[in-house]
């Protein structure tokens, strides 16, 4: 287990929740009651981690791959092409972004609406907003035009050191389910106020305890999920608990 761990960047602790939970078994447990992994096993795990990744609950994962008709190749196949996808609008991105620097370095023109070439998409954008819309109510617009509001009042700078402190916090949070920190514990509130206030400055307004608590179930969307699990398997679920149990501690 210990080698499976190390091999697959995952903790031993997470290796002994799916086992606990029937996610990913042994292919057998020795006399010395260590447990031994087969390269199915190997590949499952892949598997969990890939669709852990995508944002993918593990409920969800273990039915998945479980189902009668699941083909590993095949889904292997299908998940290559998402992220292919995923890929090329980052370096359609990263392209947008180095031409703007050069732009503003006096390097080189650009025309206007470059500017815009290979950044999330308005009907992406559209899309997540409905989603927020269909869930919380015609209410949740007045939330997001005086954010896009506090965005666009931003320059270059302040837009940069703005996320900046945010990749900051994230980490910090992050490295608290790298070290196993529980999400609940109160070694995480240093962390999670700056989290509130970043993200009550980021709507033009206050976060109170209720509003974060809320904001958590917002982080369910595909789209948040597949961001923090980037930056640490399992930490979509960690985050989204850690502000709960932080709002609880308030009173909300």
């Amino acid at each position: 287990m210990k080698q499976l761990a190390h091999l697959a960047r995952v903790s031993v602790r997470t290796l002994h929740h799916y086992d606990e939970i029937g996610l990913l078994r042994p292919a057998f447990t020795g006399t010395n009651r260590y447990r031994y992994y087969g390269e199915q096993e190997l590949l499952r795990l892949q598997q969990i981690l890939i669709h852990r990744a995508f944002g993918m609950p593990l409920a969800e994962i273990g039915a998945v791959l479980d189902a009668p008709d699941f083909d590993r190749l095949t889904t292997l196949k299908r998940q290559r092409t998402r992220l292919a996808e995923d890929v090329e609008r980052q370096v359609a991105m990263i392209e947008t972004i180095d031409r703007t620097i050069k732009r503003l370095e006096g390097e080189i023109t650009m025309k206007d609406k470059d500017l815009y070439s290979g950044i999330v998409a308005p009907e992406k954008q559209a899309g997540y907003e409905a989603w927020l819309n269909e869930r919380y109510g015609p209410g949740i617009n007045r939330e997001i035009e005086r954010s896009h509001a506090k965005m666009a009042a931003l320059s270059d700078a302040d837009m940069a050191a703005w996320m900046e402190e945010l990749r900051e916090i994230e980490n910090m949070l992050a490295e608290g389910l790298r070290r196993g920190v529980p999400p609940q514990s109160t070694v995480l509130d240093p962390a999670l106020k700056r989290h509130r206030r970043w993200v009550g400055a980021s709507q033009g307004g206050e976060c109170g305890p209720r509003a974060y608590a809320e904001l958590a179930n917002v982080y369910q969307h595909p789209d948040f999920r597949a961001r923090y699990e980037a930056l640490e398997p399992g930490f979509a679920d960690y985050l989204v608990t850690a502000m709960k149990a932080w709002a609880r501690r308030q009173g909300a």
